[in-house]
């Protein structure tokens, strides 16, 4: 029954994933001019993000609508996040999936709810940074409570969530001291995209998996999924560590002395603006 379930879930996400894309086809002219669209801050196609911008454009508005704050839906993502986890643990990847792809899209919901409201705070970014970090965490737990019996993929797990934690570390510390965030790839929006697809599609490769075959085969969508951002996003913040280095030492150079985060409360002060 669990299994029938997960892979209802699955399909449902995937039918809902295709209505948005194709209403975001039909809306390109619409969609690109909304001004309440966020900086493009990602190497994910624009029509992708088109889509998820469309989909959660009317619950920004019901949102405003019934008074619920960003930070509301910010804690609501933790803990749909929370259950993601949980259930990712256990093996019911579809009715993860579900709560996953509630989690993300509650990741940008907030900060459209913010916007649209004129209730920006340093506290409200605080709290969606550190929801972000939580829940990243809790998928790539999970993943290593399943995989704990496979040494392999347990290794290439805590690989990956190495990874989602170093390049968002590369990314505060080009703002902590006051240099430009370096691009590169598998940035939170990226890394939720490549988790959440391995995560639908797993149920739905077991399904099509033959029953004798080896058990791996029932988990490539996710191990590739793993791999993706085990390999890419390790790279991605070494690059962008090495950037930020060679920034900080370019500045050092042309001010003759320390760079700014590195003066008494020049970090402190950046670190609590953040």
């Amino acid at each position: 029954m669990g299994g029938d379930l997960d892979l209802d879930c699955a399909c449902v996400i995937l039918a809902f994933a295709a209505v948005a894309v194709l209403r975001a086809s039909a809306s390109v002219p619409r969609l690109s001019r909304l001004p309440s669209e966020p900086e493009r801050v990602t190497a994910l196609p624009g029509q992708l993000c088109r889509a998820g911008l469309g989909a959660l454009l009317p619950l920004v508005r019901v949102a405003t609508q019934l008074g619920v704050s960003a930070n509301t839906i910010t804690a609501c993502s933790l803990a749909a996040g929370v259950g993601a986890g949980l259930l990712i643990a256990f093996g019911h990847f579809g009715v993860a999936g579900v709560l996953f792809v509630a989690a993300s899209c509650g990741d940008a919901l907030d900060g459209l709810v913010a916007r649209a409201t004129r209730t920006e705070s340093v506290g409200g970014a605080l709290f969606d940074a550190s929801v972000d970090r939580y829940e990243e965490f809790f998928a790539f737990g999970g993943l290593a409570i399943f995989f704990r019996s496979n040494g392999t993929l347990l290794a290439m797990t805590l690989a990956a969530l190495a990874a989602s934690f170093m390049v968002s570390y590369g990314s505060a510390q080009a703002e902590a001291r006051h240099v430009a965030v370096p691009a590169g790839l598998m940035r939170r929006p990226e890394r939720a995209a490549c988790l959440g697809v391995g995560i639908v599609l797993s149920p739905i490769a077991s399904a099509l998996s033959p029953g004798d075959g080896p058990s791996w085969i029932r988990d490539l969508p996710l191990i590739v999924a793993i791999a993706v951002i085990a390999v890419v996003g390790n790279v991605s913040a070494v690059q962008r560590l090495r950037t930020v280095a060679s920034a900080v030492t370019g500045e050092t150079r042309r001010s003759g002395g320390l760079p700014y985060a590195s003066r008494p409360n020049g970090s402190l002060e950046r670190l609590v603006r953040r």
